[in-house]
């Protein structure tokens, strides 16, 4: 009898500047095999019945196992992993949509909780797969920047969706993977093509159109939620915080899989924490909703936002990355149901035209990125 580890499931990153954050544990799906006890060739236990745990038997005798000779393979549900990827973004949306309703309350302070309930979930799982609190000696830079970059990017977009519209700060950070593929270029020295730079021209443009410059469309802007300075400052905060999820997705693929998942949030949230109370303190925002509707909402946007990433992590551990990446799109379509349905805000066409531009780059780029990895697998088999 001799003991057999399976791998653990690697999650990509996630496109609206936030990743998931959950553990590639015991769930059925490739990427998630348990350990399992397998019989040594030519020796039996005697009196014992050997036993083999696997991913998609969860624990039967062995003799029943699915990888049995003779037994039938338990077929994966077609399709659900994009079901769980519309169900992440549904619920993604939805905070996004209570974030918007909470009154009087800092985006800092909303990133704050948020990562109080990261470190909440983080925790338990550091102990069980007994990672430590601090990772290696080489890796901890990388983290550091992970877990600073990554939280950055979480109080930036929650700035943009209290002061712009939320279709359009949802929009923006769709634009995550084409600055990804450029960041990767400059600084990993991976192959960046002339679709990739097409699809960056379109994400820049579907930008433009949203942001609306007055230098380019004249002094009088019409279809703006509030004040144009606002619409400008939400605009910045959503670029900036677009570009500091990309760059932690370059800080991920650097790491690679020498450092465990959870260790990868643990720093996230902790760090993301540091920074949001000390941000608060020279901020003066420090308070506690005076409403109780308030502090209802903030912890639905934390349970929504684990409850995204989880179904975000289940899909990619079932489904490829690709299709993944393009159903995710269903972000903009949730994002301006709602803004119509409980904000009574009517799009323009300005925005909706944008949407068109950076869902077709983030699409196409997914695509591209998709049909290389099929392609460099076909290789391998060969």
């Amino acid at each position: 009898m001799v003991l057999c580890q399976g791998g653990e499931g690697d999650a990509a990153p996630a496109a609206d500047g936030q990743e998931p954050e959950v553990p590639p544990g015991r769930e059925d799906g490739p990427g998630a095999v348990q350990p399992c006890l397998c019989p040594v060739p030519g020796v039996e236990a005697a009196g014992a019945e050997e036993r083999r745990a696997c991913g998609c038997c969860s624990g039967m005798s062995w003799p029943c196992c699915c990888e049995a000779p003779g037994a039938k393979k338990k077929a994966a549900c077609p399709g659900l992993g994009l079901f769980y990827t519309i169900l992440s973004a549904f619920l993604f949306s939805v905070a996004s949509l209570f974030l918007k309703k909470i009154e009087d309350v800092h985006s800092v302070e909303v990133s704050a909780f948020r990562c109080v309930f990261q470190m909440a979930f983080v925790l338990p799982g550091l102990i069980y797969y007994k990672t430590g609190f601090l990772g290696p000696k080489g890796k901890r830079v990388f983290l550091f920047f992970r877990g600073f970059l990554g939280s950055t990017a979480m109080v930036l977009l929650y700035y943009a969706y209290q002061v712009m519209p939320l279709a359009d700060a949802t929009v923006i950070t769709f634009t995550s993977p084409v600055f990804t593929s450029l960041l990767a270029w400059i600084f990993l020295k991976e192959k960046y093509s002339l679709w990739d730079l097409l699809f960056t021209l379109f994400a820049i443009t579907g930008v433009i159109l949203i942001a609306r410059p007055p230098f380019l469309f004249g002094s009088h802007v019409t279809g703006i939620e509030g004040s144009y300075t606002d619409h400008l400052k939400g605009t910045i905060a959503a670029i900036a915080s677009t570009l500091s999820a990309a760059s932690t997705i370059v800080i991920l693929r650097k790491v690679g899989k020498s450092v465990h998942y959870f260790l990868s949030i643990w720093y996230y949230a902790v760090i993301g924490l540091i920074g949001c109370v000390i941000a608060l303190f020279v901020l003066n925002e420090w308070r506690l909703p005076h409403c109780g509707r308030d502090r209802v909402f903030l912890i639905l946007i934390g349970l929504l936002g684990l409850g995204g990433q989880i179904f975000l992590t289940k899909a990619l551990q079932i489904e490829k990355a690709g299709p993944v990446s393009i159903m995710k799109t269903m972000d903009v379509v949730f994002a301006f149901i709602l803004q119509v349905l409980f904000l009574n805000h009517l799009p323009t066409w300005w925005t909706v035209g944008g949407a068109l531009c950076v869902v077709a780059s983030s699409s196409g780029t997914a695509i591209r990125k998709w049909r290389h990895s099929v392609r460099k697998a076909k290789q391998r088999e060969i």
